[in-house]
């Protein structure tokens, strides 16, 4: 891994109004080209907003389409990644929750939420694949929302190489000092146990079909402190540096990086 910037943002997201959710994502991903941002990345269905009504099926968007084009186009023109969330149609018509990974070399690359919350079971389709993602000499890998309840997708990820793991979320209900604190409960596990970085970011306020979010966002290094949050409810960005030196630090101590003395046989069924 080499130090990274990154900005993890908490932004308005109402379902369905696609074009000005896409030119406030442009409006930041120029903000964080600006204070030299590596890799910028918006909570879940941040370009289409999240529901779980069925209405989804007529927001969701294809890939490749303009939208992804549009991701494409501005990664390029800011020369940083950028990691973003919608629904999208897949060619057997399933519907499922994304976050597409825009590089700025023009590469495109896509992950499908693996874990879909009972509520969301009726609209959306599960992925099938953990893929991995490369800016510059950094490994990271993604998950959505309810991805970071399962130990097993975070350590599966660290043990194909992920440094960094980027949760997205669009969760509902609360406030923001309260979801921080539900979330600090297993996130903070994640790192510590994987010795990883995790970055985490959420929706904030109405998204016109019914549902509130508390607007929050969290930054762990890889031994669980926080080295970054934003608490405010409101929208923002959050910029954190993440060091090299510290994940080094944590994996060269025999003590502390627990993935080498694992044992997997034992772990079956």
């Amino acid at each position: 891994m080499k130090d990274l910037r990154i900005a993890a943002v908490v932004c308005n997201a109402p379902v369905g109004e696609i074009q000005s959710n896409l030119e406030k994502m442009s409006a930041y991903v120029g903000e964080a080209s600006q204070a030299d941002v590596d890799i910028i990345c918006f909570p879940e269905m941040n370009i289409t907003g999240y529901s779980n009504h069925p209405d989804m099926y007529d927001l969701a968007q294809e890939i490749p389409g303009p939208v992804s084009k549009t991701l494409r186009d501005l990664a390029g023109a800011h020369r940083c990644s950028i990691l973003a969330g919608m629904a999208a149609k897949e060619r057997d018509g399933n519907l499922v929750a994304v976050h597409v990974a825009a590089m700025p070399d023009g590469q495109l690359d896509i992950y499908r939420k693996c874990h879909i919350a009972p509520p969301e079971k009726k609209i959306y389709s599960p992925g099938n694949k953990i893929p991995l993602f490369r800016h510059k000499q950094s490994t990271f890998g993604i998950q959505l929302c309810y991805d970071a309840h399962f130990p097993e997708l975070t350590t599966v990820m660290a043990l194909q190489g992920a440094e960094i793991i980027f949760m997205p979320h669009a969760s509902p209900r609360g406030f923001s000092v309260h979801k921080q604190q539900s979330w600090l409960r297993h996130l903070t596990a994640r790192a510590f146990d994987n010795s990883i970085f995790i970055v985490a970011c959420n929706q904030t306020g109405v998204n016109g079909k019914g549902l509130t979010f508390p607007g929050n966002a969290v930054v762990l290094d890889p031994a669980g402190n926080i080295i970054g949050q934003s608490l405010h409810g409101r929208e923002t960005m959050l910029v954190v540096d993440l060091k090299a030196a510290v994940l080094d630090k944590i994996r060269n101590n025999r003590m502390h990086f627990f993935l080498p003395h694992r044992r997997p046989e034992l772990y079956t069924n």
